[in-house]
């Protein structure tokens, strides 16, 4: 199998200054603020297990963690640097025992967990990085690990179905790149950014909505929905009957 993304684009500049997408994307945070919403009015009440896939700096850990103090989070990454800089920000959850942050493979670490033993998975700008096939198998894994009535809340980039109109938009953000990061002079993370953006639009991980949403279903998952969108920044909710 395939990895799930491009390792180096996560190990160089971006890794390393990855709070810079708040800059260049905020719709990133508002997205990580909307998952974490959704996790805690999820079952209020009831201790959770959560997994987070992809947390990279604890961006979107942090929220989840301050939304509801009844919650345990599993956060992992591949991404070495990235996690540092998670336990750094994140250090006084760590030794309150509220976070773990692993370094692993989504789907491998998946793969070594018991059937129906989390009550929520999460994440946050990550399946859009995977491979096709791999996120095919990664979403099987998901409703195999949750427990009856889990749910899976991703805040994510779906590509728009329009082509045109996905298109259209992909060229006004790469424009808004330039003159964000161009305007601080810091033309070593536009690179990274365009290429991984590159990678992002190749047909073997471009991510379009409805077809998404269909293998969802297909997977399994009930109450597959949109519960927001904007451009191609959602927040998709199911859940495992």
């Amino acid at each position: 199998m395939s990895q799930r993304i491009d390792e180096n684009l996560f190990t160089g500049p971006i890794g390393a200054e990855y709070r810079m997408l708040e800059l260049i994307c905020p719709n990133a945070a508002l997205l990580a603020r909307r998952v974490a919403e959704r996790v805690a009015h999820w079952r209020e009440g009831v201790a959770l297990e959560v997994l987070e896939i992809g947390c990279g700096t604890g961006v979107s850990t942090l929220p989840l963690l301050a939304g509801r103090d009844d919650l345990h989070v599993t956060a992992i990454d591949s991404a070495a640097k990235m996690l540092d800089q998670a336990r750094s920000h994140l250090a006084d959850f760590v030794a309150a025992g509220r976070v773990k942050f692993v370094e692993a493979d989504a789907l491998a670490y998946l793969r070594g967990l018991p059937a129906a033993s989390v009550d929520v998975v999460s994440s946050n700008y990550a399946v859009h990085n995977f491979l096709d096939d791999y996120r095919r198998e990664f979403l099987a894994e998901i409703f195999r690990v949750l427990k009856p009535g889990g749910i899976f809340v991703n805040g994510d980039r779906y590509a728009m179905d329009d082509r045109a109109a996905h298109l259209s938009a992909t060229q006004a953000e790469v424009r808004s790149w330039f003159q964000k990061l161009g305007a601080i002079g810091r033309y070593d993370l536009l690179e990274d950014w365009v290429a991984h953006l590159f990678s992002d639009e190749s047909p073997e991980h471009v991510m379009y909505l409805a077809p998404a949403l269909e293998r969802m279903t297909a997977a399994g998952f009930a109450d597959v929905r949109v519960e927001y969108r904007e451009g191609v920044d959602t927040l998709l909710t199911a859940v495992r009957p």
